[in-house]
């Protein structure tokens, strides 16, 4: 069987929510660590050099915590700018790095634990206002307001950790 493009279905975007569709997005990024580690867990070497479609186990979970770093300091960015333009990033490059080939994905759930609990106090101080402000992505020219990354970045740790998970119940792991 093929794997599927998108194990827990495709992106649905949302922009204008409120509070408590904020603070079910939060509880989706503050658990996504946990969740993911638990994905992973016991995976021999050869499980994490499984792929999934284009990447391994291992350069999915390195690529979470690299995307998530950058989605933090977009978030920070505009928090502080007016309107910033982000700095955008290759990420097939980033995930062909030998870092993320190779690499031991302890320090990669590790970040993502100390930098999912960082991003999430910061979004649970920001107000509604704070939420609506807005980065420029210069690849695809679009104005992305902070309550759209938000909803992306809650799918995006549903989604790769649904393609583990996809692999486990496949291969009985």
């Amino acid at each position: 069987m093929d794997a599927p493009q998108h194990p827990v279905g495709a992106f649905v975007p949302e922009d204008n929510y409120g509070h408590e569709r904020r603070e079910e997005l939060n509880a989706v990024i503050a658990a996504a660590p946990a969740v993911l580690r638990q994905a992973v867990a016991g995976h021999t070497e050869d499980q994490l050099n499984t792929r999934y479609r284009n990447w391994t186990v291992r350069q999915i979970v390195h690529h979470l915590a690299d995307s998530h770093v950058n989605s933090y300091i977009r978030f920070k960015w505009t928090l502080t700018e007016e309107r910033p333009t982000i700095k955008a990033y290759d990420e097939g490059r980033w995930a062909a790095l030998e870092d993320s080939c190779r690499g031991d994905v302890a320090a990669a759930l590790a970040l993502l634990e100390g930098l999912h609990a960082r991003w999430v106090q910061l979004m649970r101080s920001m107000t509604a206002e704070q939420f609506a402000r807005s980065f420029h992505h210069p690849e695809s020219g679009d104005v992305v307001t902070l309550n759209a990354a938000l909803a992306y970045y809650a799918w995006h740790c549903r989604h790769h950790t649904g393609q583990i998970q996809w692999l486990r119940r496949q291969h009985g792991w």
